[in-house]
């Protein structure tokens, strides 16, 4: 960056002496068209669209080693929220389904609460139905999980799986980490 670029005091990267590695995030064809043409790692946005096993096997077919990658690299992002059972995981997704059935309307909320979320689906008993259309989640105990995430890296022929996990209570979200963590043997830091 130039000196005085209002960026340039981020030149220097905590941990890491050399630029970071660029990846193209993606959630359409064209992403991953371009992905491929410029020899960049993927990671595509199965959260935002849930068919992107075949836009990933494109871009694999088409990989170009032009640039970062000697060879095609793809991450599959994906909403995932775990809790130490089903029916729990479920309650709690519920404020995230509400708040995208909104967003998906045009109205723009911030994530509500699991009570908010519970009243607004039962008043609304086909959105749920409609989202899943729309948006693939991942949503149960350790074991349900870890099969989804599974089902998904093998269906992208992923290398690796990248989770977001939005919830209404930071605690539940964080306990969610920890337990994914756990279902596939990773140890805990700090």
């Amino acid at each position: 960056m130039p000196a005085d670029h209002r960026f340039a005091r981020l030149a220097a990267l905590p941990g890491r002496p050399e630029r970071p590695e660029v990846w193209l995030l993606g959630s359409s064809p064209q992403s991953g068209e371009w992905a491929a043409e410029l020899g960049l790692p993927y990671a595509f946005a199965d959260f935002i669209n849930p068919s992107g096993a075949a836009i990933a096997n494109h871009y694999r077919q088409h990989f170009t080693p032009f640039g970062v990658s000697p060879a095609p690299q793809v991450t599959a992002a994906a909403w995932v929220l775990c809790a130490d059972s089903d029916d729990q995981a479920e309650r709690l997704a519920s404020s995230s389904r509400m708040a995208f059935t909104l967003f998906l309307q045009g109205t723009f909320i911030p994530v509500p609460p699991v009570e908010t979320a519970l009243d607004f689906l039962a008043q609304h008993p086909g959105s749920v139905e409609a989202l899943g259309r729309r948006r693939r989640s991942i949503v149960g105990s350790p074991i349900r999980v870890r099969a989804g995430i599974e089902a998904l890296a093998a269906e992208y022929g992923a290398d690796e799986v990248m989770i977001v996990t939005i919830t209404y209570d930071h605690a539940a979200r964080r306990r969610s980490y920890e337990l994914i963590a756990d279902a596939f043997g990773l140890a805990r830091s700090g």
